[in-house]
C-alpha cells in the first residue's frame, strides 16, 4: 500500500501538468444489452428514424465526448463484467467464456486490482449498484460457513442465499453495495445490501421461484428456476435500484471524501419487465415493445442520477462514464417497428460481428471534457480502469489491469492518441475470438478448451475501413490476395494470447 501511495504522489505531479489533478466524484454506468442504436444520439448519426428517444443520454453525449468505435470485451455479459472490473482481457480469467452462475467461484483473484479497490485507495467512498454478473461465494444450507459448490443443475436448494460469505462487492473494494447477484434474469432472485439479503417486504421468506410464479406476475423466467425472495418482482427492480443509488449520492455528496459509484443497471436484459412509471414518467406500454420500454426506463434512471447530482450541488464536479456490457438485442417486436439496436452494424449480442461488441461509450465531465466531441479512436470497456487511475493520480501496477489503456488524454481533447495497437474481443456461445488491427478484422473459431493456437482456425476476414455495415458482409477469408493478411493477424492474436503479454498502452 505504501508503494501505491508513493506512486500516486509521482503520478499526481504528472497529472497536474495536464490540469486534471482535482478529484471529481465518479459514476461509471454499465448498461445491460444496450447497443449503439438504442441511444438516439448515436442513431441520429446514421438515420432520422428514431423510435425511442433517450434525452438524458443524448444531453450527456452533446455535452461530453462520444466514442463511435468502442467495444465491449465480449459479446456476452459475464466475461465483459470480469474484464471491466479488473482491466484484463477475458482470457486472463479461469473461465474466459464467462462464469454463468452466481454460486460459481469468482474469476477475480484475491490479489487482483478491481475498480472498487482502485478508487478506495485513492480516498473515495466506493459503491456498487445492480447486477454483479459473475460468481461469488454463498454458504451451504446445512453449514453456512462452508462454501456451497454448485453442480449447475435445476432447483439448487442446498445453498444458503441469506448472505454472501465471500468474493462479492464488499470483498472487492466497495464500501457499500446494493446488488442483484445475477441481475433480474437468474437465481438467486433476491436483492443484497452489503452482502446480506434484504427482505423485499416484512413477510418475505426464501422460496423456490418457479415458472408458474413468474407467469402469475406476468413475466417469463429468462433462466432456470431457483431460490429467491417470496416477494420477488422484477417489475419493481429498477425503482429499488435507482432509489438506493439516489440515496447514496445524497448521503455522500457533501462529505470530505469524493464518492465512486459503479452503477450496473438491470436494463435492458430479459425478462423485459418495465416499471409502470419512474420519476413521474410513464414507462410500461409507452413504446412499441417491452424491450424498448426498458430502453426508456434506462434513460429515466440516468435522469434521476443527474437530477440528484444537481440537487446536491455536485453536478459540475462529477465525471460520468456510460457504456454497455455487450451489443444490442435482436428482439422481433422491436425490429418490426423499425428500431435497430445494433444501429448500422451486423448482428447483435452473443455474435462475433460488430453488432455484438460495438457499444456506446460516453464520457461527461463539466469544465474538463469539452462538449460536442466525437472520437473514432478504437477503445474498449476495459479502458475504464486505466482512465480512472489517471483521473485519481494513480499508476497501475505492472501485473494489474494488463490490458487497460488511459483514455483521459483523448477525453481532454488531445489528438493522435492511440490507446491500443489492436483490439482483441470475443463472441459468446459460438466460441469465436476477434482481432481488429487498422480496420482489418479476423474472426477465429476456437474449440471448447481454447488452450493453444492448435485449437484455433481463422473463420472470417473483413475489411471494416470506409463502410463497416457493407464490408462485414464480404468475407475475404478465402481470397488468395488476402492470405498474407489472414496469416499476420492470426499469428498476432496467437502470440498475444499465448504469451499473456501486457497489451495496455502507457499513456499519461
Amino acid at each position: 500500500m505504501m508503494k501505491v501511495k508513493r506512486l500516486a504522489i509521482v503520478w499526481f505531479a504528472i497529472c497536474c501538468s495536464f490540469g486534471y489533478a482535482q478529484q471529481p466524484n465518479v459514476i461509471v454506468v454499465l448498461a445491460d444489452d444496450i447497443g449503439t442504436g438504442d441511444i438516439s444520439y448515436y442513431r441520429k448519426m446514421h438515420s432520422n428514424n428514431i423510435i425511442v428517444e433517450t434525452p438524458t443520454l443524448d444531453k450527456l453525449s452533446k455535452e461530453g465526448i462520444v466514442f463511435t468505435d468502442a467495444h465491449s470485451p465480449a459479446a456476452l455479459c459475464a466475461p465483459t463484467r470480469y474484464a471491466i472490473m479488473t482491466g484484463n482481457h477475458c482470457y486472463r480469467s479461469y473461465a474466459p467464456w464467462g462464469v454463468w452462475g452466481c454460486y460459481q467461484p469468482s474469476p477475480i483473484e484475491r490479489d487482483q486490482l478491481t475498480l472498487g479497490k482502485l478508487m478506495k485507495q485513492a480516498g473515495y467512498r466506493t459503491s456498487f449498484f445492480g447486477k454483479w454478473g459473475f460468481g461469488m461465494d454463498f454458504g451451504r444450507k446445512d453449514n453456512p460457513d462452508v462454501v456451497y459448490s454448485s453442480p449447475r443443475k435445476e432447483h439448487e436448494t442446498d445453498v444458503d442465499i441469506s448472505k454472501v460469505i465471500d468474493r462479492g462487492p464488499v470483498q472487492n473494494g466497495f464500501d457499500y453495495s446494493y446488488m442483484y447477484p445475477a441481475g433480474i434474469q437468474a437465481e438467486p432472485y433476491a436483492v443484497y445490501e452489503n452482502g446480506v439479503m434484504e427482505p423485499l417486504k416484512e413477510d418475505s421468506e426464501i422460496i423456490l421461484i418457479t415458472k408458474a410464479y413468474g407467469k402469475n406476475l406476468g413475466f417469463k423466467l429468462d433462466k432456470k428456476e431457483g431460490l429467491g425472495d417470496s416477494n420477488w418482482n422484477p417489475f419493481n427492480a429498477s425503482e429499488l435500484l435507482v432509489d438506493k443509488a439516489v440515496k447514496f449520492i445524497e448521503r455522500n455528496a457533501k462529505t470530505k471524501e469524493p464518492f465512486f459509484m459503479y452503477y450496473c443497471s438491470q436494463a435492458v436484459h430479459k425478462p423485459h419487465t418495465p416499471s409502470k412509471s419512474l420519476n413521474g414518467t410513464k414507462i410500461a406500454g409507452t413504446t412499441p415493445s417491452n424491450h424498448l420500454d426498458m430502453v426508456k426506463e434506462l434513460d429515466v434512471q440516468m435522469e434521476m442520477l443527474i437530477q440528484t447530482l444537481k440537487a446536491q450541488g455536485v453536478y459540475d464536479n462529477t465525471l460520468i462514464i456510460f457504456t454497455s456490457d455487450n451489443g444490442g438485442l435482436q428482439v422481433k417486436p422491436t425490429i418490426q417497428f423499425g428500431h435497430k439496436s445494433s444501429n448500422i452494424y451486423r448482428g447483435g449480442k452473443n455474435q462475433a460481428y460488430e453488432g455484438g461488441t460495438r457499444v456506446p461509450f460516453i464520457a461527461w465531465w463539466p469544465g474538463k471534457i469539452k462538449g460536442k466531441q466525437i472520437s473514432d479512436t478504437p477503445v474498449l470497456g476495459i479502458d475504464v480502469m486505466a482512465t480512472l487511475a489517471a483521473v485519481t493520480s494513480q499508476k497501475l501496477g505492472e501485473n494489474q489491469a494488463m490490458d487497460s489503456s488511459n483514455l483521459l488524454p483523448i477525453m481532454l481533447g488531445k489528438k493522435n492518441v492511440e490507446p491500443h495497437d489492436f483490439l482483441i474481443t470475443q463472441s459468446g456461445t459460438s466460441k469465436r475470438v476477434m482481432i481488429t488491427d487498422d480496420g482489418w478484422k479476423l474472426i477465429i473459431q476456437v474449440d471448447k478448451k481454447d488452450k493453444t493456437d492448435a485449437t484455433r482456425t481463422p473463420f472470417a476476414l473483413f475489411n471494416l475501413n470506409n463502410n463497416v455495415s457493407e464490408n462485414e458482409n464480404q468475407n475475404l477469408i478465402n481470397k488468395p490476395k488476402y492470405q498474407a493478411k489472414v496469416k499476420a493477424l492470426f499469428e498476432k492474436y496467437n502470440k498475444t494470447r499465448d504469451s499473456k503479454v501486457k497489451t495496455r498502452s502507457e499513456i499519461y
